[in-house]
C-alpha cells in the first residue's frame, strides 16, 4: 500500500516515495514545454499542459505521487495582485492594495482558478487508483512575505515594513485562511487526495511572532482540513527545534522535515505524525555514493515508523534526471 492518503490516515509503514518539484524545471520535457509558453501564471492556468507537467516525472519515475503544477503565488493571483516571474530574479508582485484585497468574493476566486481545478481532474483520469494526487497551498506567512514585499534576502525580512501593517495583519491573514481553505476544498473536490502546506518563509519570522503568524495560521486551516477528512502535510521550513512545538500545537497528519532537522532528533520528538522527506536537494548535485549515503541516514533512521520517503526542499533545476532515477531506485531497493 503506497497511497500516501492511506499512510497519513492510517499511520501505517510503508514505501512511498515522491519529490517536491518533481513536476518542472529539471526535465528536459518540461523545458520543451516552456520554452513555448514563456508567462509563467498563464502556463499554471492551461489546464492540458498543466496536467501534462504533473504526469511527466510519473510516466519516467513511476512515483508513488503526483503532484499538481500550479504555484502557491497562483492564491494572491486570484485575489487581484499581478504576479510575473522574471527569470534569476523570482516573482514580482504588484503593490498590495488592502483594498482591492478586502473586496475579494468566493465565487470570483474560484473562477480564476477554474483552470487548476481543471488539470485536477484530467490528471485524477490519468492516474492509476493507487497513486495519491497531492494539491498544495503557501501558508498564510510564507504568501506576505511575497504578497507585502518584505523579504531582504534568504535570511531576513523586513521588519519596518512588515510593522507598518501591523494593525491590518490579524485581518490580512484571516482572509488568506479563508481563500486557502476555499482552494483547498475545490482541489480535493476536484480530485486531488492530499494536501500539502508550504510555509516555506517560517524560518524568517521573529522568535516572538512565530506563534501569530506561523502556528495560529497554520492550525486554522488543518482544523478546516480534519473537519472534512482531508489528509494534509505541514512543512514550516527553517523554524528548527520549533518543529517540535508546531507539531505538538498544530497537529498536521503529516509533517516535512527540512536539511536542518536531525532525523533521529526528529523521530524522538515528532510524534503521532507521519514523517516525510529531510534530505538535502543538493546531495543528488553530488557523486552517486554521497546521494546513496544521504537517502540511506533517513530510510534508517525511519524504517520502522509510517515514513514518506522526499526531500527537505524542491528538486534543483540543475538535478540530473537520471540522478532522481538512480535515488527511487535505490530506496525502492532498500532492505537495511
Amino acid at each position: 500500500m503506497s497511497n500516501i492518503k492511506n499512510i497519513l490516515l492510517k499511520r501505517v509503514p510503508c514505501k512511498s516515495v515522491w519529490f517536491m518539484r518533481q513536476a518542472g524545471r529539471y526535465l528536459p520535457e518540461f523545458q520543451k514545454i516552456r520554452s513555448k509558453n514563456q508567462n509563467f501564471i498563464n502556463l499554471c492556468l492551461n489546464s492540458e499542459l498543466s496536467s501534462e507537467i504533473t504526469m511527466q516525472p510519473i510516466k519516467r519515475f513511476d512515483l508513488d505521487s503526483a503532484i499538481i503544477f500550479s504555484d502557491i503565488l497562483m492564491t494572491p493571483y486570484a485575489l487581484g495582485q499581478k504576479v510575473s516571474f522574471t527569470k534569476n530574479q523570482g516573482p514580482i508582485l504588484s503593490e498590495f492594495d488592502l483594498r482591492i484585497f478586502l473586496q475579494n468574493n468566493e465565487k470570483e476566486f474560484s473562477k480564476k482558478l477554474e483552470p487548476i481545478y481543471k488539470a485536477i481532474k484530467i490528471t485524477r483520469k490519468n492516474l492509476t487508483n493507487e497513486k495519491s494526487l497531492i494539491c498544495f497551498v503557501g501558508a498564510p506567512w510564507t504568501l506576505l512575505v511575497y504578497m507585502l514585499g518584505i523579504r531582504k534576502d534568504k535570511k531576513m525580512v523586513d521588519l519596518d515594513k512588515l510593522n507598518n501593517f501591523d494593525n491590518k495583519l490579524d485581518q490580512i491573514i484571516n482572509v488568506l485562511v479563508k481563500f486557502l481553505c476555499i482552494h483547498i476544498k475545490n482541489q480535493i473536490e476536484a480530485g486531488a487526495d492530499v494536501v500539502q502546506i508550504f510555509d516555506s518563509w517560517a524560518g524568517l519570522i521573529p522568535p516572538d511572532k512565530i506563534n501569530k503568524y506561523c502556528f495560529v495560521p497554520n492550525t486554522k486551516i488543518i482544523q478546516f482540513c480534519k473537519k472534512r477528512n482531508i489528509p494534509n502535510i505541514c512543512f514550516p521550513k527553517g523554524i528548527k527545534e520549533k518543529f517540535k512545538d508546531f507539531n505538538d500545537l498544530v497537529k498536521p497528519d503529516g509533517l516535512n522535515l527540512d536539511p536542518d532537522i536531525d532525523p533521529l532528533w526528529a523521530k524522538k520528538n515528532l510524534k503521532d505524525v507521519v514523517l516525510q522527506g529531510g534530505l538535502d536537494p543538493k546531495v543528488l548535485l553530488k557523486s552517486e555514493q554521497e546521494m546513496i549515503i544521504g537517502a540511506t541516514k533517513y530510510i534508517s533512521a525511519f524504517k520502522d515508523i509510517p515514513y514518506i520517503f522526499n526531500l527537505g526542499h524542491g528538486l534543483l533545476p540543475e538535478t540530473d534526471p537520471d540522478k532522481v532515477f538512480k535515488l527511487v531506485k535505490f530506496y525502492r531497493n532498500f532492505h537495511g
